[in-house]
């Protein structure tokens, strides 16, 4: 495993982190298997994995349990990030929608105790608001206060957001302010619009990118068919409903020739077009099993894509927002 500076904080991350949204078991249709669950998190920490991402919401507290249960038997240290939800449950934030509804400082204050007991640590490294808009900037006396509190009380380490689905462009303010110590990102082969502006400005400024859905929900994994049928619950069914899935395949099968051999399989290839930017820190597949840790982590080889291969690449980025 490989390793990278986490922007300007004070530590390094494996280019390879832990996604954690799926052992929760919140929206993936799937019953919760939390032996497994656990022996995929002891795979990545054997592996070398050392970054951590999960949240309050993931499985009502489940999954930070679970990550929080890991590390205390793993006996290493792991920096962990987690999320606060917006008090008004709005995925994404609304352009309209006031700081006041989402982040007040009292319900981002008990949010991040909660964390704290789920995980039962002293200290969260990176804590996260769940969702973001740059319009919130001009309303720092509602939320700014609370982060500056839980990082005085060390509570947290360092602040940062989860962007918006498919909207980079919502946290560029953000990042220039040099507020946020992280921001969390949809970057991959069929959204590659991070590396227009987002990117290069996080560079710039030495702002940690934690990069998320670098698969496209399975798409780039090349384990999915037009005829594949999610289980009731997984909010893939709605995803890639419609022509969505069939489209999606088409558009990998188009794609997949250029990778077959630059990596060892698809989830290699998809991880190391994420890596292969200067400006990502981290990358956090999902990885509920531990024949997946084994995969992803051959991502970290030190051998990013060439200029030429990325240049072609670009002709197959895919703009849209399935989660409209």
């Amino acid at each position: 495993m490989r390793f990278r500076p986490f922007g300007r904080c004070d530590f390094d991350v494996s280019e390879i982190g832990y996604g954690a949204w799926g052992i929760g078991g919140t929206w993936w249709g799937n019953t919760v298997d939390n032996k497994l669950s656990l022996k995929s998190l002891h795979r990545a920490m054997d592996e070398g994995v050392n970054f951590i991402d999960t949240a309050l919401v993931y499985g009502n507290g489940l999954s930070e349990q679970l990550v929080g249960r890991a590390i205390r038997e793993h006996g290493q240290r792991i920096q962990v990030a987690s999320k606060i939800p917006p008090k008004n449950h709005e995925w994404p934030a609304g352009e309209n929608t006031p700081a006041a509804n989402a982040f007040p400082k009292e319900w981002i204050v008990s949010c991040t105790e909660k964390s704290l007991v789920h995980l039962r640590l002293d200290t969260i490294d990176v804590m996260q608001f769940h969702v973001w808009h740059d319009r919130w900037l001009d309303q720092q006396d509602v939320w700014l206060e609370a982060v500056r509190q839980l990082k005085k009380q060390g509570k947290i380490r360092y602040w940062g957001v989860s962007i918006n689905d498919h909207s980079p462009e919502t946290a560029l303010a953000l990042v220039k302010s040099g507020l946020a110590d992280s921001v969390q990102v949809i970057y991959n082969l069929f959204d590659q619009s991070p590396a227009k502006e987002l990117l290069p400005l996080c560079l710039e400024t030495k702002t940690a990118v934690i990069v998320r859905v670098p698969f496209d929900e399975g798409s780039l994994t090349g384990t999915l068919t037009p005829d594949t049928v999610f289980p009731e619950g997984d909010f893939r069914r709605d995803y890639f409903s419609g022509d969505r899935l069939t489209e999606a395949c088409d558009r990998y099968k188009k794609l997949s020739p250029l990778l077959k051999d630059v990596a060892n399989s698809p989830a290699r290839a998809a991880l190391k077009f994420c890596l292969s930017n200067p400006a990502v820190c981290t990358v956090i597949p999902g990885m509920r099993r531990p024949e997946h840790v084994a995969d992803n982590v051959g991502a970290s080889d030190g051998q990013p894509y060439p200029p030429e291969l990325l240049q072609e690449l670009k002709s197959h980025a895919w703009k849209r927002n399935f989660y409209d």
